[in-house]
């Protein structure tokens, strides 16, 4: 937002019917990327994560386990996605859990006024039912299975048989949307990100809109339906509403007029819930509906999408312990175009983080600080009159910046950090022609071995700005190396749309030892 205005984004709340894999962290870190982005220039901003506790899976899950679903969800919660965030340096603002009663209390609250308002009825419903979707499958949704599933109608997600369930049950007027949201999408053609999906979402919408069925009544495990304590309200109905009630709708009105409508990053495979089902909710609540909707790619394993249920899922921690959370950040920013399916290896990890981080980046930064502490006894120098090669460092640094900050506004991180690791190769070919410590041998040469070396320090300077959001480790140890933190004050403070303009770093600073950005890793798990 470059105007200013407030910038609330969110992840989709997670099943706690399982530990988190590394497509949950993908979407977190994508998200924290944007957050972080947004904070550091300055707009007011707010991150919201949290977890879905309630629905047929969690009961069932809980029950094969011997507990409650309650006490499940509490513990792997606190095991498992409490520590996630901590894992990838997640800088969440809130964390809104389903079972809390910030949002039970105003779930109800906004079902009963679209009760009242007459967008809901009773009626009978009979369709196929995937479990791990929680989700009434259309025919075509539907795959012949295989294995021990032969000749079964399968979830194409899941790979596992669906349900044939027949109840009476409440329903949501949704058809009654359908004209409304093709409105909206060809009135705002970025409301649904990136491309593929708006054209999916619309041909969806145009086949035709079913009302919906939003509780259950065969199982009790969920928010009770105000006016008929005999159902629970549908789990993805509930869920949806995570986004409201935790930014205080119902609750603090102030804060919800700041917060509302958010930017909304999904997977592709939950897009229809969140393209479809919640801006019909929204309007018939007469809210705003949200800001975008944007509908990342897959992870694939295999050519598979990660999956727990398939053993295709890999934990976060498995990667972070060997290569750390910059690591894990900037490769699944860098290697995968943000809205595509990207395939992960070992092997690819492995190269761009020798190559790109420790080679390009980490050695890059050593060697700068290195030659300022030896040939300057550790002071930055003073900047001399520049030559067309130095211009041209300039000139790459600013429209880095700039062409950063206009893809993070199109949520292209992908394009973000490529734009700004222009600024590492170019400072690398810089220091090989310029050759400073040719030019240290000179006492001839003073000035010029000043102005490089202050050309390359002043370039890191623009990369730990430009870089936090992404790497904010290895970004603050840089910060504090080049004596930025005495200087200019905290990484975080240093406005990151201004990170572009030339000359900030004084001459006069006293840079400190850096050790490895990122040390050499011998071996990994292939």
């Amino acid at each position: 937002m470059a105007d200013g205005t407030s910038f609330y984004i969110t992840t989709p709340i997670f099943y706690v019917n399982d530990a988190p894999h590394i497509g949950h962290a993908y979407t977190e870190v994508a998200a924290d990327v944007l957050a972080r982005w947004h904070r550091q220039a300055g707009d007011p901003t707010w991150f919201l994560t949290g977890t879905d506790e309630h629905g047929q899976k969690i009961l069932r899950t809980a029950t094969a386990n011997g507990v409650s679903p309650k006490e499940w969800a509490d513990k792997l919660v606190s095991e498992s996605w409490y520590p996630l965030l901590d894992t990838i340096d997640i800088s969440n603002d809130d964390f809104i859990r389903t079972t809390e009663e910030r949002h039970e209390t105003n779930v109800q609250l906004f079902l009963q006024r679209l009760y009242d308002a007459g967008f809901i009825y009773t009626g009978e419903f009979e369709g196929y039912y995937c479990v791990g979707c929680e989700e009434y499958k259309q025919e075509s949704d539907l795959v012949t299975g295989t294995g021990e599933y032969v000749g079964q109608p399968v979830c194409a997600i899941h790979s596992k048989p669906v349900e044939l369930l027949k109840e009476s049950n409440y329903f949501f007027r949704m058809s009654d949307f359908a004209d409304r949201l093709l409105a909206l999408y060809e009135e705002r053609p970025d409301f649904v990100q990136p491309e593929s999906a708006r054209n999916e979402v619309i041909q969806f919408v145009r086949q035709g809109l079913k009302d919906l069925s939003i509780s259950r009544s065969t199982f009790d495990w969920g928010i009770k339906v105000p006016w008929d304590d005999t159902h629970v309200v549908y789990v993805w109905f509930d869920a949806l509403l995570n986004y409201i009630t935790a930014a205080g709708y119902g609750s603090d009105d102030e804060a919800f007029a700041k917060r509302w409508p958010a930017t909304q990053i999904v997977g592709k495979d939950i897009l229809r819930f969140h393209a479809v089902i919640w801006p019909a909710m929204l309007m018939a609540a007469g809210l705003d509906v949200p800001q975008r909707v944007f509908g990342h790619g897959w992870l694939l394993v295999g050519g598979e999408k990660m999956s727990k249920s398939k053993l295709t899922g890999i934990a976060p921690n498995e990667i972070t312990d060997t290569f750390g959370s910059d690591a894990f950040r900037y490769y699944f920013m860098r290697a995968i175009a943000f809205g595509q399916d990207g395939s992960f290896s070992w092997e690819d990890l492995s190269a761009r983080y020798q190559a790109e981080l420790a080679n390009g980046f980490g050695n890059l930064a050593s060697r700068v600080v290195a030659m300022i502490t030896r040939y300057f006894e550790g002071v930055v120098p003073p900047e001399g009159e520049p030559t067309e090669a130095d211009l041209a460092i300039r000139a790459a640094v600013a429209a880095a910046a700039t062409d950063a900050d206009v893809a993070i506004e199109r949520l292209a991180i992908q394009d973000a950090i490529t734009s700004i690791w222009r600024i590492v190769d170019d400072l690398n070919g810089y220091i090989t022609v310029q050759e400073p410590w040719v030019l240290a041998k000179d006492e001839e040469q003073r000035e010029r071995l000043g102005t490089v070396l202050y050309t390359a320090a002043e370039g890191l300077r623009a990369l730990a700005v430009l870089l936090s959001p992404f790497m904010p480790k290895a970004t603050e140890t840089l910060w504090t190396a080049l004596g930025g933190a005495d200087a200019l004050g905290p990484l975080t403070a240093q406005p990151v749309r201004d990170a572009g303009t030339w000359g900030q770093l004084p001459a006069g600073t006293t840079v400190n030892g850096l050790e490895a950005l990122f040390p050499r890793i011998e071996a990994t798990n292939e």
